[in-house]
């Protein structure tokens, strides 16, 4: 019975992208329109339309046509300003990756995760790979972990309550009292690091990268082997790091 209602679920959900994605050719359209253009039954089509409906994705019209509804306008906002900080960063991650030689990564929260969205690679034989649209749990990792440090105490305990600290590598933090020990040493150095804790025989360093609001909205971060990130090289790596960061944040309105 739970496998059906899974596989049900799923089943409805894409029935209903598929009526979505008739607008990327269609203004507007009528049910009857819909059923033709999809080949979904017609009761399906009404009742995925009800459920779209309600939840603002479609409106429809005085003549009872639908379009799409004010809800993508806020999503594609959103997403219009999140790939604004990927071409301010662009610049400046290449700039820092030919300075020390290193991956550089950019990361955007989305949810309890981080999403890799950038990356400029090291010409290095021995090198870290990271692909674009990785997902990280936040508190794994220097780069997702920068973000993680600068929630307010309120959104970190709920945080905390509701997540499990599951090791991926050998360095992963599991416990909940060091995570927070990590998270006010981030904050008050300015910087994240971390090894082996999302692929092993790994280092990173992350600085936060702030809005105009002073919101951290993103991370950037060094990459590569623990060899070369050893604690004799930190020092100069993260001041670098960090000059790029705040660079990076004044593009964006940081007055901080």
């Amino acid at each position: 019975m739970v496998s059906y209602v899974v596989v049900s679920k799923n089943k409805t959900v894409m029935r209903s992208k598929e009526l979505l994605e008739l607008f990327l050719a269609h203004a507007s359209l009528t049910l009857p329109e819909m059923v033709r253009l999809s080949g979904i039954p017609k009761s399906s089509v009404h009742r995925m339309l009800g459920s779209l409906e309600e939840m603002g994705f479609v409106e429809r019209s005085a003549d009872g046509s639908y379009r799409l509804g004010l809800l993508f306008l806020q999503y594609g906002q959103l997403v219009a300003e999140r790939l604004d900080v990927r071409q301010v960063a662009r610049s400046y991650m290449m700039r820092l990756r030919d300075e020390v030689d290193e991956a550089v990564n950019l990361i955007l929260p989305d949810g309890d995760c981080a999403i890799y969205i950038e990356k400029m690679e090291t010409d290095k034989p021995v090198r870290v790979y990271t692909r674009i649209g990785r997902r990280a749990p936040l508190y794994a990792g220097a780069c997702p972990r920068i973000l993680l440090a600068h929630w307010s105490e309120e959104q970190l305990e709920a945080y905390l309550q509701r997540v499990e600290l599951v090791p991926i590598a050998r360095g992963t933090l599991t416990d909940k009292g060091e995570l927070r020990q990590v998270l006010a040493e981030a904050r008050a150095n300015g910087y994240a690091i971390s090894h082996s804790e999302l692929e092993e025989y790994s280092s990173a360093l992350a600085a936060p990268i702030f809005d105009h609001a002073g919101c951290a909205v993103a991370g950037i971060s060094l990459a590569g082997p623990e060899a070369r990130f050893q604690q004799d090289d930190l020092g100069e790596l993260a001041e670098k790091l960090k000059r790029t960061a705040l660079s990076i944040s004044r593009e964006l309105g940081y007055q901080g």
